[in-house]
């Protein structure tokens, strides 16, 4: 993506301690790409949804980040050795074109604000925020690899089982390996991107036909920013 005049105004006002991957990379996005996008290839089916749901992927994976920073829940936080922040293990979710899905121990008030402050935050220039090493791309990711070398070691090496036997283990570790930093990339090129078009209708709060109880965020789509307002 090309840098734009907006990144001149881009000063964030929230310094990220909670949620800074090493690695992100991030270059500066065009605010207006995915309204863009729509206005000129609107027609291709499916876009549209594909577009916003790669946003509403971001915000979750940002909102996780913020809740766990507010200490939401009393369970002992994990430190991911990639990110330089408290990831809470309670809390999931899933994503959808309309909103996503949240499970865990949530107190209504504080899912809100840290939906709210993660919009702020990623639209600010926080954009690692988007990338969490628990989601569902990088096991995906890492099924592909495993199969994929397991498949390439079968054909490659002889067939005694001594060598099949060895040939799977190395492709499994190899892929463990590599899936974590592939998985990653993944989620920032392809199955992410920074909600410069969301916005917080309400949240909702749901129990699924498993009986766990959680939250749905439901989000507006906007074709600017500029009416964008906190509601915290």
């Amino acid at each position: 993506m090309t840098t734009n005049c907006r990144q001149q105004a881009i000063a964030p006002k929230f310094i990220m301690i909670d949620a800074t991957y090493t690695n992100s990379g991030f270059d500066f996005p065009n605010s207006h790409g995915d309204t863009e996008l729509i206005k000129q290839l609107g027609f291709i089916p499916g876009l549209k949804d594909f577009l916003t749901i790669r946003q509403v992927h971001a915000l979750e994976h940002a909102t996780v980040w913020v809740l766990s920073s507010l200490g939401n829940s009393s369970t002992t936080t994990k430190f991911s050795a990639s990110y330089l922040s408290a990831d809470n293990e309670d809390i999931g979710g899933m994503s959808t074109e309309k909103g996503f899905y949240l499970y865990g121990n949530i107190d209504p008030f504080r899912l809100r604000r840290a939906v709210n402050l993660a919009l702020i935050r990623l639209q600010q220039g926080e954009w690692n925020l988007a990338l969490h090493p628990r989601c569902g791309t990088n096991s995906s990711v890492a099924m592909m690899l495993t199969s994929s070398m397991a498949m390439m070691a079968h054909l490659s090496l002889p067939k005694e089982p001594i060598h099949q036997l060895m040939g799977m283990g190395l492709a499994t570790l190899a892929a463990n390996y590599l899936a974590p930093d592939i998985g990653i990339y993944v989620q920032k090129y392809i199955t992410t991107a920074i909600p410069f078009n969301l916005k917080l209708k309400k949240i909702t709060k749901i129990t699924d036909k498993s009986g766990n109880s959680g939250y749905f965020v439901r989000l507006d789509w906007i074709n600017t920013t500029s009416s964008f307002t906190p509601n915290c």
